[in-house]
This record gives C-alpha cells, structure tokens and sequence, in this order.
C-alpha cells in the first residue's frame, strides 16, 4: 500500500471500543458531518490501528470505518485502516483484553443454542465434559459468535487480514507500534506480505514479526527510547524509506498528540477512548505538513524537547477544560528549564 501524496490527511490513534469518541475526532477533522456521512472530499483518513478491545463499542467502530472507505473512494478520498497488536491478537486467539461488551454485541436470541452446540463439540473433542458454569463464565453470550467473524471466514477477520501494517502516503510512513533496527531495512511490501502470511497461518506466528516484541505492532523505541541512541536509526529509516517522518499508534502520548526528534516521529495516540481518558485530538497533514488538531484547533508540533514542546503544550493546555492534564508536564518542563530538576515525561 504505497500511496500517492494528499492535499489532506487526517490521522487518528488508537479507538479502543470507543465509537462515540471516535466519531467525535472525525467530525472535529471535518471528514464526517452530523450524520456521520463522508464529507472530507478527497481527504485520506489513517486509522492507526487498536480500534478493539478495552471499550465496549468495538464493533460500531468496525463497521464504520469500511462504510466510511466506500463513500470517501466516491468523493475521491480514501481511508485506510492499519492493523495493531490487538486486532492481531483478536485473530489469534488472545482475547484478555476483550471488552464484555464486544461479546454483547455479537449476541443474537440464538446466542444460547449457538454455545450450546459449540460446548458439546468442544466436549466431545476434549473427551471429557468440562465444569459447565465455569465453561459459561468464560464462553458469555455472543463468545462464539464473535469468534467467527475474527475468523477466516469471518467479516472482521477477512478484513483486518486485507489491511496493511505499514503503509506511506506521500513523506509520511505509518506503522501502529514502530519500527525496530531489527527491521530497518524491511520494504513495506515484504512487511505487509509476512504479516499477512502469519494471520493467515498462525503456525507461522512463532519466530515471526507478528508477535515479535521488536516487530511493526510491539516495538516502542520510537516513542520511548533515548532520541541521543536512536537518531541515527530514525534519519537512516525515514532515507530508506523516503519520508519526512514516522506517524506510529500503540504508544499513549499522554493529553496531546506527541513529537520526538524534531517532529520526525509522531505520536497519535493520545489515549482517546474512555479507557484512557485522552482528549479528542489527532494529526492532521496538509501539504505536507504535519500539524496537531486538539479540540479544533490546529497547533504546531514542537521541533524540540525544551522551549518548542513546553510552548506546544501551553497552547494545547490553554484549549483544554481546566484544569488541563497536561500542567504536570507544563510544571516539571518549567522547572527543568530553570535548572530546577531533570524535566519529567518526554
């Protein structure tokens, strides 16, 4: 998924089951209106992945985003969906971070007679019955269903296994958790190609990228590793692959979109779902140029760590209701900067 470069892109983090929040970014980026309709035009939309999990409205949210794809190719948009850790783990298999409410909402009146036949099956092939109340308790409503549609023959499954993990739209490369040394010199297309392979085989998984800590979906050196270390890693990825910078998911930039080395890596997810608490905010790229949009407002991202960031998260504070999350950073930054203290946070 190589794509041309856009007059405007629009970049939102991680959604985590959170429809209303979510909804209430794109309408605040202007590409949905009241209706919650495509009206970005020939805007391209970046969902950087982690859409499930934690957050009860996950299927909204999965629905949505493939809905919103058909009527932005009519208007001469697109969107784009990245695949994150926990899409990757709802194929697989790992679901202990699964809402109860995204079990809810596969439920149907059949539900109970569907788990009842899935239990007996699951006896039989055991070669023994087990305890059936705790087997309920850890099967709820809608448990069998949901794993049907995560699976190959599945709606979501079909459609996380058809989106890539990494993508680049003009000078901007996208990858939900980051890119490590390990896989600097990976093409996007033999990333995207090994990703793929290994959701489709899960035997594959082992010894693969996938649920390599290092790997596109895991990696968090990029948004927390030492900027000193990794400079050189970061300017020989964005030549390699020809960008400008990296915009990644997976790690909270906690109260406001976040940038490190000189706003060559980005930050988009600032924890938006009510999991984390995170206020509406995301990245926005116009002509090439990437601007944080936080509750409407589009500020510039700081090329620094000290008097460019504490300017930035002033800005962002002063749109924020009092008072803002971000005064603890605000403060710490402050006082380093008059030699107080070490700065906190990044």
């Amino acid at each position: 998924p190589l794509a041309a470069a856009a007059e405007r892109v629009v970049v939102v983090g991680d959604v985590h089951g959170d429809y209303d929040r979510f909804v209430e970014v794109l309408r605040m980026a202007g590409v949905v209106d009241a209706r919650t309709k495509w009206k970005g035009g020939r805007t391209r939309l970046v969902q950087m992945g982690d859409v499930v999990d934690r957050g009860p409205d996950s299927r909204k949210v999965l629905d949505l985003i493939p809905e919103l794809a058909k009527q932005a190719r009519r208007a001469g948009g697109e969107v784009h969906a990245l695949i994150g850790n926990h899409e990757a783990m709802n194929l697989y298999g790992d679901l202990r971070y699964v809402h109860p409410g995204e079990f809810e909402a596969f439920r149907t009146r059949n539900s109970a007679a569907v788990r009842d036949a899935f239990f007996e099956q699951f006896a039989e092939s055991a070669g023994s019955k087990p305890d059936r109340a705790k087997w309920d308790a850890e099967h709820p409503l809608g448990w069998v269903e949901h794993r049907f549609e995560f699976g190959p023959k599945g709606r979501y499954g079909q459609w996380i296994r058809a989106n890539p993990a990494m993508l680049k739209i003009g000078g901007t490369l996208f990858v939900h958790g980051g890119i490590a040394p390990k896989y600097a010199d990976f093409k996007i297309e033999d990333m995207n190609r090994r990703v793929r392979e290994e959701l489709e085989d899960f035997e594959k998984l082992n010894g693969g990228v996938v649920m390599d800590q290092e790997g596109p979906f895991w990696y968090r050196g990029l948004a927390e590793g030492g900027e000193k270390e990794l400079d050189a890693h970061v300017s020989a990825l964005l030549q390699f692959h020809g960008v400008k910078r990296v915009i990644l998911g997976h790690t909270v930039s906690p109260g406001a979109v976040g940038a490190r080395f000189a706003a060559r890596v980005i930050m988009a997810d600032v924890g938006l779902s009510k999991a984390y608490g995170g206020p509406p905010a995301c990245v926005v790229i116009e002509q090439d140029a990437a601007f944080a949009l936080h509750r409407g407002s589009k500020l510039e991202l700081p090329m620094d760590a000290g008097p460019g960031l504490l300017r930035y998260l002033r800005a962002a504070a002063a749109l924020d209701p009092k008072p803002s999350p971000l005064e603890k950073r605000i403060a710490a930054l402050e006082a380093a900067q008059r030699g107080e203290a070490s700065p906190a946070g990044r």
